[in-house]
């Protein structure tokens, strides 16, 4: 089981099932995945499919079919984990290490063809609140190259708020070096970068707002014992596979646009009112009136 087949999965769940039906059995095939499977997945996962409509049944399930996939990753790491439901005000992923210490993660995913994104985007102080006194690290796994990559406030936000700014290949790199919490290592030193970087004289004030990552590689690098050099080879094989995925997203977007400039008035008249949901909520409004 691939990527591919993870997406079939999440469009042929969200149009036949209800959504917390269609969770369960998402948590449910993530389960089944083995370490091999799930790396694939991972891989790609950062970046949403267009052929997933944007804010569609499918796209809501996506976002949750990350944060299972992100708690299976952690599980995988030795650090068992859980995606929570209907979280309310809790965090989207809670784990526990056999260390002591425990964790909150919520996992970001996004579109190539998304415009620039903003803190909100990012989610930094809801992290931090979900945190709470109750839990010891907060963090945020985005896609790596999707991280502003100069001067942005989400780098001061989380030294500020203490989360942890990490990537999907990062945790990608973890597993296919089978890096894996034991008696005798703890891979807290990495969920602690924030509080570390903030302690760093060698670091200036100035420089809080600048991009992190490189000092977050090199720590997940030395608590792994793994070389800086061999992460950055991942890197390029990871921009690799980007260049692949825009390829196979633009085939898509010009095959859907050849469908469009092909279709008739009446044609393009019925797809507009179905995608505005124009009939639908025209309904809605006529049953809500009749009841009154």
């Amino acid at each position: 089981m691939g990527f591919n087949d993870f997406i079939e999965t999440i469009i042929k769940l969200s149009s036949a099932k209800k959504f917390a039906e269609a969770t369960e059995q998402v948590k449910t095939y993530v389960e089944t995945l083995n370490t091999q499977s799930l790396i694939e997945i991972v891989k790609e996962i950062g970046t949403i499919p267009e052929c997933i409509e944007a804010s569609s049944s499918a796209e809501k399930l996506f976002s949750k079919a990350s944060d299972c996939i992100l708690a299976c990753c952690f599980s995988k790491l030795g650090i068992p984990a859980v995606a929570v439901n209907e979280r309310g005000n809790s965090a989207d992923i809670i784990a526990q290490s056999m260390h002591g210490y425990t964790l909150v993660a919520d996992a970001k995913t996004f579109r190539l063809s998304r415009t620039a994104k903003n803190q909100k985007d990012f989610k930094i102080d809801t992290l931090s609140n979900w945190r709470g006194a109750e839990h010891d690290f907060a963090l945020l796994v985005a896609p790596y190259f999707q991280y502003p990559n100069t001067v942005s406030q989400i780098y001061s936000s989380a030294l500020d708020k203490q989360v942890c700014l990490l990537s999907w290949e990062h945790i990608l790199f973890l597993l296919e070096n089978r890096i894996s919490e034991t008696d005798v290592l703890s891979l807290e030193a990495i969920w602690n970068a924030p509080v570390r970087l903030a302690r760093d004289t060698r670091i200036a004030y100035a420089d809080r707002m600048n991009c992190q990552l490189p000092y977050i590689n090199q720590i997940l690098c030395d608590r792994i014992s793994m070389s800086i050099e061999k992460f950055n080879e991942q890197l390029n094989v990871c921009k690799g596979n980007i260049r692949e995925r825009g390829n196979l997203e633009l085939q898509y977007l010009h095959s859907e646009k050849e469908a469009i400039t092909s279709l008739t008035r009446d044609e393009a008249i019925s797809e507009l009112l179905k995608s505005k949901k124009v009939l639908e909520r025209i309904s809605t409004i006529e049953k809500f009136v009749s009841s009154l």
